[in-house]
């Protein structure tokens, strides 16, 4: 007999984040563009914050490099991709983020889809207990991308979400249709750079801590 995998509510999610003794708990949440690794990083933060556990969403997004960067190497139809980001800077940040005593402050950039850039110091991390650090390549080895093998390592734990393959095109077709691109456009960037990404992340799933997938209001274990 195949028992149901069990379904945990936000507050049961929150509940499984462990206290780090003396610093910040760093909880690193992967999946592939599409996933909804946002929605849950939001849901999340503000189930521990409302728990007594501030915490804050610090996105990898933030580190895409600049579209004029992207266009100058002929990379901007790769947006998305692992070396359309910053990878040594996120790095460097993650470092300087478990370094950083709470209390004090930190500047962190994030990604403004309404100008489709980057912008300096969008969210300071200060007094939080728990930094939710979200984005697609957590999870990488240096052979399956260059550059971000020591991210998992500054992570104390790494969730990953899951989401079947239809879900994430059709997610990804309405964002970049809500973005202003045409229906043609967008499907050309999901079927040759978004899925592409999507696979090479599923790849990475087995180094998570826990790998969860959306069910109703709530997450399965899968």
């Amino acid at each position: 007999m195949t028992w149901p995998s069990e379904v945990l509510s936000v507050t049961d999610l929150a509940r499984r984040v462990p206290h780090s003794l003396g610093g910040r708990f760093l909880l690193g949440i992967a999946g592939p563009p599409g996933a909804g690794k946002s929605t849950l990083s939001e849901r999340l933060g503000a189930e521990l914050t409302r728990a007594g556990r501030p915490a804050v969403i610090a996105p990898m997004d933030g580190y895409h490099l600049r579209n004029d960067v992207l266009r100058a190497r002929g990379a901007l139809h790769r947006k998305g991709e692992p070396d359309t980001f910053d990878a040594a800077a996120f790095v460097t940040d993650l470092r300087t983020l478990r370094a950083t005593p709470i209390g004090a402050d930190l500047p962190w950039p994030l990604f403004d889809r309404a100008v489709d850039e980057p912008t300096e110091g969008g969210v300071l991390v200060r007094d939080e207990e728990v930094v939710v650090v979200e984005g697609n390549y957590l999870l990488l080895t240096d052979a399956q991308a260059p550059g971000w093998a020591e991210v998992r390592g500054l992570l104390d734990a790494c969730w990953y979400l899951d989401a079947p393959r239809e879900i994430l095109t059709e997610r990804l077709l309405h964002r970049h249709t809500a973005g202003g691109w045409s229906a043609t456009e967008a499907r050309i960037k999901v079927t040759d750079s978004d899925l592409r990404n999507a696979d090479l992340v599923a790849a990475s799933r087995d180094r998570a801590d826990l790998v969860l997938a959306a069910a109703g209001q709530g997450y399965r274990i899968s």
